[in-house]
């Protein structure tokens, strides 16, 4: 622009340093902080120099996405096995834009510790509010992380489902013939049948029918009372959705524990590709004469047929 001085020397070299510290960083503050100067030196040439704020916006851009190939947000990561940090750690955010930034974490803010810590107790208890108190924090803070991390929210269905396989081993232990701890009340007497008139009787009767002697559908899958059959259908679809994405998140995961395992990544019953034949030999795809001398080599042929022929014989009625 007419009328602004150019940087000078000691200038540019500054400049040069911000936008290093800027594309590693992506945070003005910090990377003003770390030339020991403050960040409105840097913003009112920012202001003032079209040219410095473009450079200024690609050192974001390329911060965002070596940060976005990284791994995306990253919780603070304290001292060994602290559950909170103290003030300074750094992390990665990701800001309203949707663009990642690195911040330094301000005094109790949840490390990566409190979440391996809420994993592993999530993959001993099945209870995400048991689990939360174990790592010393609320159970809606992980529930946040589970919404927006994708990662984060693998990794607790994960936890869920070792934990599910674990409870279900201790309930099927518990059912074996050898396993006498529940079934003590058997062999005692069994209490009177409480006074009841025999509508009472049938009542009963009727509403253990379903579940004592005949196979009745899931709970969740039932329709509830009073819905209306417009929204059973959306929420039978939506569940549907929902087990769909998460058999194909677990296919993928299974593909790349097999790429790692074999350099493979289909499945063993998978076919491969068939093979396909070189281009020569491919043949039938023109209804063009072959033996026809065409009138001018460097024209192509469109079905036997050049366009201009085509047109003028549709012109005359042939």
């Amino acid at each position: 622009m007419p009328g602004i001085r150019p940087f000078s020397r000691r200038q540019a070299r500054e400049n040069a340093a911000f936008l290093d510290q800027l594309r590693r960083t992506g945070n003005a503050r910090l990377a003003a902080r770390a030339l020991g100067a403050h960040r409105a030196k840097f913003t009112r040439r920012r202001k003032k120099h079209a040219a410095f704020a473009a450079q200024w916006e690609m050192a974001l851009a390329a911060c965002h996405a070596a940060m976005q190939l990284g791994g995306g947000p990253r919780p603070p990561e304290g001292r060994r096995d602290a559950l909170r940090t103290e003030g300074g750690e750094p992390c990665i955010v990701r800001l309203k834009s949707g663009r990642l930034q690195l911040r330094l974490a301000p005094p109790g803010r949840m490390t990566r510790a409190a979440e391996q810590a809420f994993f592993r107790a999530l993959a001993a208890s099945a209870n995400v509010k048991l689990s939360a108190a174990a790592a010393g924090f609320s159970y809606g803070s992980f529930y946040y992380r589970k919404y927006t991390r994708a990662a984060f929210a693998r990794e607790m269905r994960l936890a869920l489902a070792m934990a599910w396989d674990r409870l279900e081993c201790v309930l099927l232990a518990a059912s074996l013939p050898e396993s006498w701890e529940d079934d003590e009340w058997r062999t005692s007497e069994p209490a009177p049948i409480p006074p009841m008139t025999a509508d009472q009787a049938i009542q009963l009767l009727h509403l253990h029918d379903k579940s004592v002697n005949q196979s009745w559908e899931k709970p969740h899958r039932r329709k509830r009372r009073g819905e209306p059959w417009e929204t059973y259908t959306e929420r039978l679809r939506a569940m549907w959705v929902s087990e769909q994405a998460r058999e194909a998140e677990d296919a993928a995961l299974r593909r790349a524990a097999r790429y790692e395992t074999t350099g493979d990544w289909r499945f063993a019953e998978e076919q491969p590709p068939p093979a396909l034949p070189p281009l020569e030999l491919v043949t039938g795809w023109s209804k063009a004469d072959p033996n026809r001398r065409p009138h001018h080599q460097g024209v192509a042929l469109f079905g036997g047929w050049r366009l201009k022929d085509w047109e003028k014989r549709k012109r005359g009625g042939g």
